[in-house]
């Protein structure tokens, strides 16, 4: 993974690696320069000249892999920059004196801005650290009144302003952000007083077992993890300890007193040796546990880049790597080191059997070692100085694969991104799959190529890719001004639902129209129904629809419950007369006003004769009828019958005893006479008129028979009257009605004279043993006969 032994150096217990030799080509170094390294092996930034105010000598802002390749360079138009940081997304904050973020991509497009809010806009900046915590990359400022302002998290902005430092005058003499049980903290040095200021107090501290030669503390860092501080005093002593200033961890005089100009911890996880490295114009001092420091000279100017296990070093010719010698690494390549790793190298050097020996231990799974092999495969290939990603293995396992693809996606490095999916052997959706979709939305935002090249490009590489979502393509190509390539990447999307949103944005309504019905699902039709209702004039719209029935359909169906005036101006467009006389009839009996009931009705008649629909004008016509003879009514008896239906209409008039009215009804409106009988014979019962009901049964022979009276005077509890009409009964009847009245002898007489089985037995079964013993033998002995027969 790492370079060859000769370009090593071991300082103690630490080891410097070249990395790369720098392939820009900078002037004057990095003097003179605002720099900027992303952790994890990241790009850096360097803005040349920041100091600069006239425009016709303005700043240049460049960015480089960190093999120092040229990625983008552009002149600075905007405000004076007073810091450069990345964020956790490899994107470039530019923080200047006026509170301005401006946020960059990795090739110098820019995003977005922000600001810090009006309070840093008026007292400017006076210094800023960009810092990552657990919600995503922050901002911390403090401005020219002495007071910091910190935003947690830019891609939701929540300012927040920390309370006031007691007794600051002037710009602190250093100061922290640090992230403590998910919060983040500022800790200041006021001379050699410390505070830590959270969302709602100022909390002096003081670190436990600190030089009592300091009177000021000039300079501290935070370790990547945030889990220990390092404080510079100006009397030349490095306190080191745990964030929390509850512990020391050890305590070192480097003997320089002047303030450095940065500081950084050099500590691998879990490693139990504290160590910072301090850096000075040429001078670099690695401070540890022990009293000794290791001294390194500098022959350019330099920044130190905290990472998770390590410092990197960045000069204007040389990328170095600064790093605890790992214990695995000392045991092997420590002088006569005995070691199975150590043995086992020596192997390799003489008969290159370190994969071939594996096959001989039993107890040793081969997955941990085919594993190890993989992953330093991916970081030499990433770290290739073309690429000029140099991840080191810890660094590898926190970032995750997902991460580096995430990466390799940004930087346009496609081919081997898709490589390291495969090699790796990443599931589909989460590897090649994801990296084919981003170079697909790159593809199609490129201008040297027609619609038809791109689109079977893309078609064709992205054909046999699982779970690619052709609408997110499609809105790329549509969002950098391609509209027509965007429809011809839609019709390779499956899914109706992911295309039709982005047809409407397009303002391609017909074909979005034309894909909800081919999709089959109705809620995403009205979608586009009422987007369109929206968006067109009323003519355009209507046109729309009646090229598509299906739409017109469901909007119809949308107007019966929602838009009655549109529902009618729809059949009017159609002159659909059938349709308009239903809608006049419904209309009518929404409106309680006779006169305006009636005239609808006529509306429906007159639209019903156009349609030449006789039966439903016809019906429509009694109805109004009806509604002008129950107006009558109510005005002559004073009896509520508007609106009621013919039926109710005539039970009514035979409840309140009008039934020459009743009758009237009956022969106008011609209705049938077993109808007629049967609201008579109920209305006669219910009000327990039996006189009038004897008499109507006395008028003419009954088309509904005679049983019905028997049934409904049982009904009402009167047997007497029940029983006058038995002997009127049908033959087929007489058991019934004889049982109704509770006559078992007659019911017997009847059904013994019909010789009927079924009437014989249901007579048995309402007889009693007690009473009726007789009766039954009687019935049994015909019963006898009836089944021989």
């Amino acid at each position: 993974m790492w370079p060859t032994k000769d370009k090593t150096e071991l300082l103690g217990p630490l080891r410097k690696i070249e990395l790369y030799e720098m392939g820009w080509n900078l002037k004057d170094g990095l003097r003179e320069c605002l720099v900027a390294a992303a952790p994890y092996g990241g790009p850096i930034a360097l803005l040349k000249g920041h100091y600069r105010r006239s425009p016709s000598a303005r700043p240049q802002l460049e960015i480089y892999s960190s093999s120092g390749l040229p990625l983008a360079s552009f002149p600075w138009k905007s405000g004076v920059v007073k810091q450069l940081g990345w964020t956790v997304s490899d994107d470039l904050l530019c923080v200047q004196e006026d509170g301005t973020v401006l946020v960059y991509d990795l090739w110098g497009g820019f995003k977005r801005h922000f600001s810090m809010g009006n309070e840093v806009s008026q007292s400017q900046v006076l210094e800023t650290k960009i810092f990552h915590s657990p919600y995503g990359t922050g901002v911390a400022i403090l401005t020219g009144a002495l007071r910091f302002t910190l935003a947690t998290n830019i891609d939701d902005i929540k300012l927040r302003r920390l309370p006031e430092v007691p007794g600051l005058q002037e710009a602190p003499s250093c100061w922290a952000v640090l992230t403590q049980d998910r919060q983040s903290k500022v800790l200041v040095a006021n001379g050699s007083q410390l505070f830590i200021l959270d969302n709602t107090a100022c909390t002096p501290v003081t670190p436990p077992g600190l030089s009592p030669q300091a009177s000021s503390i000039v300079h501290m860092c935070v370790s990547f993890s945030y889990k220990y501080l390092a404080l510079l005093t100006d009397s030349g002593h490095v306190w080191m300890g745990t964030s929390n200033l509850k512990e020391k961890l050890s305590e070192v005089d480097t003997k320089i007193k002047t303030p450095p100009k940065q500081m950084a911890w050099c500590r691998r996880p879990k490693s139990q040796q504290p160590s910072a490295v301090v850096m000075w114009d040429g001078l670099l001092i690695v401070v540890g546990e022990c009293k000794e420091t290791i001294q390194y000279h500098l022959d350019d100017d330099s920044v130190l880049v905290p990472e998770l296990d390590g410092v990197r070093i960045i000069s204007g010719t040389h990328h170095e790597l600064l790093q605890e010698v790992p214990g695995a690494c000392e045991e092997i390549f420590k002088i006569a080191s005995m070691a199975p790793g150590a043995l086992l190298l020596e192997a390799h050097k003489e008969y290159e059997a370190a994969s071939f020996g594996k096959c001989f231990l039993s107890n040793f799974p081969p997955e941990q070692f085919v594993s190890m092999c993989r992953d330093l495969r991916v970081l030499n290939a990433v770290r290739d100085y073309t690429v000029g990603i140099p991840l080191t293995h810890t660094q590898f396992k926190q970032m995750t694969v997902q991460v580096l693809i995430d990466r390799l996606v940004y930087r346009k490095l496609y081919p081997l991104a898709i490589e390291v999916c495969r090699y790796l052997k990443t599931p589909e959706y989460q590897g090649v799959s994801r990296v084919l979709k981003h170079w697909a939305c790159y593809k199609v935002q490129q201008k040297e190529e027609s619609d038809e090249v791109i689109a079977k490009a893309v078609s064709v590489k992205l054909a046999d890719a699982a779970g690619i979502s052709y609408s997110e393509i499609a809105t790329k190509a549509y969002e950098s001004g391609r509209t027509e390539l965007a429809i011809k990447l839609l019709e390779f999307e499956p899914r109706s639902g992911e295309q039709v949103p982005l047809l409407l944005k397009m303002k391609k309504s017909p074909l979005a129209l034309s894909k909800a019905i081919e999709s089959g699902d109705t809620d995403l039709v009205y979608t586009v129904v009422m987007y369109l209702k929206n968006e067109l004039n009323r003519g355009d719209f209507f046109m729309m629809l009646r090229n598509q029935p299906v739409a017109l359909s469901l909007y119809k169906q949308f107007c019966k419950h929602q838009e009655q005036d549109t529902l009618k101006d729809l059949f009017n467009q159609d002159d659909d007369h059938e349709e308009l006389g239903n809608f006049y009839v419904k209309a009518s009996y929404k409106d309680q006003r006779l006169e305006a009931r009636v005239a609808l009705l006529q509306s429906a008649v007159d639209e019903y004769y156009k349609a030449k629909n006789d039966f439903s004008a016809k019906t429509t016509e009694d109805e109004m009828r009806l509604l002008r003879f129950q107006r009558k009514l109510e005005e002559e008896k004073d009896e509520q019958l508007v609106g009621f239906s013919l039926q109710d209409t005539m039970t009514t008039l035979l409840s309140v005893g009008l039934h020459k009215h009743a009758e009237q009804l009956y022969k106008d409106f011609r209705v049938p006479d077993k109808r007629f009988w049967w609201l008579k014979l109920k209305a006669l019962a219910e009000k327990e008129d039996w006189e009038e009901l004897e008499k109507f049964g006395k008028t003419k022979k009954s088309p509904i028979g005679y049983l019905p009276f028997v049934e409904v005077c049982i009904k009402h509890h009167n047997k007497y009257e029940a029983k006058k009409y038995v002997s009127k009964v049908t033959p087929e009847q007489k058991v019934k009605a004889h049982l109704a009245v509770g006559d078992m002898e007659g019911a017997a007489e009847a059904a013994i004279e019909r010789r009927n089985e079924s009437e014989i037995s249901t007579v048995l079964s309402r007889c009693s043993a007690t009473t009726d013993h007789l009766l039954m033998e009687r019935l049994n002995r015909a019963k006898a006969t009836a089944v021989k027969k």
